[in-house]
C-alpha cells in the first residue's frame, strides 16, 4: 500500500514539474531578447584596451627564439641559467618574504580572492589581478553550490567531494603560480628596479619572463593579462585537468557533461551601477563595504534599507571546460568584456568595492538566495516557486551557504615541478582580445538557476527503493 502511494506521489510530482516546462521555455525565449537589448546599452561606450601589436610581436619573436634554443639543447638544460644566478642579500630577503606571503594568502578561496583585489587596488595597471579576483569569486560560489539548496539533492557525496577538490586545487595552483609574480612587480615598484630575474625561484614558466620585462618598460596591461591567461591555464592543464583521477570522476561524469551541454557553466560579474551612470574615469571612488545581509535584515522592505543586490550582471558561458584552447579564449573574452566597456568596468568595480566575498550567492542576489539554512526554502517544487515571481520572499529563498560554513581549508599536496612551455601553440595565442557583444547575463543566469531547480525537483520526485538512503533535506 505504501509503495503504491509513493509511486502515485512521484507520478503527481512529475506531472507538476511537466506543467512548468512551457512557462520555463517561454521565459528562456524572453530572456534571450532581454539579453540582447540590455547588452546594446552596456557596449555603447568602449574603453581602449591599449593593445600594442608591436610589443606583442616582439614577445612572440623572443619566445620563438627561446624554443629554437631548446631544440639545440637537452631538455634538462632548457630554461636554466648558464651560470648560477648571483643574488644579493636583499634579493634573498624578498624571495623569503614573498614565499611567506603566498603561504599565508593561499589558505582558502576567501583569502586568495582578497589578495588579488588588494594587488589591483594598489596597482590598477595589474588588470589581470582584478580579472582573477572576479573569476575567483565565481570559483567560491561554485564551491558552496555543491552544498547549497539546489545541488545537495542531485549529486552524490563522492562527486561533491571530488568536484570541490578539483575547484580548490585549480584555484590554489593558479594562485601559487601567479601571486608571486604580482608580488615581484609590487616589490619592483617599491625598490624602483626590476626583480624579474627572481621568477625562476618561484618555478614560474620561462614563458612569462618576456611579458614581465616588457611590462616593466611599457606598462602594457592587456598584453600582460593575455600572457597570464595563457600561462595559468597551461599551468593547471597538466596538474589538474589531465589528472587521471579528475578525468575519470569529474570531467567524464555525466553530471558534469550535462551542465556543459545545458550551458550552466557560467562566469558572472555582478554590477552595482545602473545603465548610464558609469564613471568616465579609469577608477571609481572607493565606497564603504556593505556587509552581507543576514537573517535580521531579510524581513525588511527594500525601501527601508534592505540591500537588494546587484544592478544587473555581465558574463559568459564556458561550454567545454576540459579544452585548453577554449579556456584560454574564454579568459581573453572575459578580460575584453571587463576592461573593454566603460559601464561594465565601473559597475563591476563598484560591486567588488562594496561586497565582501564570503562565497554565498546571497552577496549579489539576496532576494533570491540566503545563507541562513533555517530560513531557506525546503520544497520538492522549487522550480514552481521560481516561476511564480521574479524574487523570492523571506522564508522561500534558496540556500547558498558561505564557504567557511560548509568547507574546510585543504592542505597542499605535492606539486609536480616542470616548465609547461615546450611547443609553439601558446605563442600563436598571443593575440588581441576581442570584445564579446552579448554580455548581459541576468536573465540567462536566472534561467540557469531555474534549470538547476527543475533538476532538483525531478530528483526529489524519483521513487526511492527500500534499500536506498534518502537525501538529507537542506532546509529546516
Amino acid at each position: 500500500m505504501s509503495e503504491k502511494a509513493g509511486e502515485n506521489s512521484s507520478f503527481q510530482g512529475f506531472i507538476r514539474i511537466a506543467k512548468t516546462l512551457p512557462q520555463t521555455a517561454a521565459e528562456a525565449v524572453k530572456g534571450k531578447y532581454a539579453c540582447w537589448k540590455a547588452s546594446q546599452l552596456l557596449i555603447k561606450d568602449r574603453r581602449t584596451l591599449g593593445w600594442k601589436e608591436t610589443a606583442a610581436l616582439s614577445i612572440r619573436e623572443q619566445l620563438h627564439r627561446m624554443l629554437n634554443d631548446r631544440n639545440r639543447l637537452r631538455d634538462s638544460a632548457f630554461g636554466k641559467e648558464e651560470t648560477a644566478p648571483m643574488f644579493t642579500s636583499e634579493d634573498r630577503d624578498i624571495v623569503q618574504m614573498i614565499r611567506e606571503a603566498v603561504l599565508e594568502a593561499n589558505r582558502s578561496n576567501i583569502t586568495r580572492t582578497k589578495a588579488y583585489y588588494d594587488c589591483y587596488r594598489a596597482f590598477p595597471e595589474l588588470h589581470w589581478s582584478f580579472l582573477a579576483h572576479m573569476v575567483s569569486r565565481n570559483a567560491g560560489w561554485s564551491m558552496t553550490d555543491l552544498k547549497g539548496g539546489l545541488l545537495s539533492d542531485t549529486v552524490t557525496d563522492s562527486f561533491r567531494e571530488d568536484m570541490y577538490q578539483m575547484l580548490e586545487r585549480s584555484n590554489a595552483l593558479i594562485f601559487l603560480d601567479a601571486y608571486p609574480q604580482l608580488l615581484l612587480y609590487m616589490h619592483s615598484r617599491k625598490l624602483e628596479r626590476s626583480l624579474f630575474h627572481l621568477l625562476p625561484e618561484f618555478r614560474v614558466s620561462s614563458f612569462m619572463r618576456p611579458f614581465w620585462e616588457r611590462f616593466w618598460i611599457g606598462r602594457d596591461s592587456a598584453l600582460l593579462a593575455v600572457g597570464l591567461i595563457i600561462n595559468e591555464q597551461n599551468y593547471i592543464e597538466g596538474r589538474v585537468i589531465q589528472n587521471s583521477y579528475f578525468q575519470k570522476n569529474i570531467l567524464q561524469n555525466p553530471v558534469f557533461k550535462l551542465n556543459s551541454r545545458f550551458q550552466m557553466n557560467q562566469v558572472i560579474f555582478p554590477m552595482l551601477v545602473e545603465s548610464g551612470k558609469a564613471e568616465e574615469s579609469e577608477n571609481i571612488a572607493p565606497i564603504a563595504p556593505l556587509p552581507i545581509p543576514g537573517p535580521s535584515t531579510e524581513n525588511a522592505d527594500p525601501e527601508e534599507g534592505e540591500f537588494t543586490g546587484c544592478r544587473g550582471m555581465v558574463g559568459l558561458v564556458l561550454e567545454r571546460f576540459s579544452k585548453l584552447e577554449e579556456r584560454i579564449a574564454f579568459g581573453k573574452a572575459l578580460y575584453a568584456m571587463l576592461f573593454g566597456y566603460k559601464e561594465v568596468l565601473a559597475g563591476v568595480q563598484a560591486f567588488a568595492e562594496r561586497t565582501v566575498h564570503l562565497g554565498s550567492r546571497q552577496e549579489y542576489w539576496p532576494r533570491m538566495f540566503t545563507s541562513d539554512k533555517k530560513a531557506a526554502l525546503n520544497s520538492p517544487e522549487e522550480s514552481a516557486e521560481l516561476l511564480k515571481q521574479e524574487w523570492l520572499p523571506p522564508g522561500k529563498r534558496l540556500y547558498s551557504p558561505t564557504l567557511h560554513e560548509v568547507w574546510h581549508d585543504m592542505p597542499f599536496e605535492p606539486i609536480t615541478s616542470y616548465d609547461w612551455f615546450k611547443t609553439w601553440k601558446a605563442i600563436e595565442q598571443i593575440t588581441r582580445p576581442k570584445r564579446p557583444v552579448l554580455i548581459e547575463m541576468s536573465h540567462a543566469h536566472r534561467y540557469a538557476v531555474q534549470k538547476a531547480a527543475l533538476t532538483h525537483d525531478a530528483e526529489r520526485a524519483l521513487p526511492r527503493s527500500s534499500g536506498a538512503s534518502p537525501q538529507q533535506p537542506h532546509g529546516r
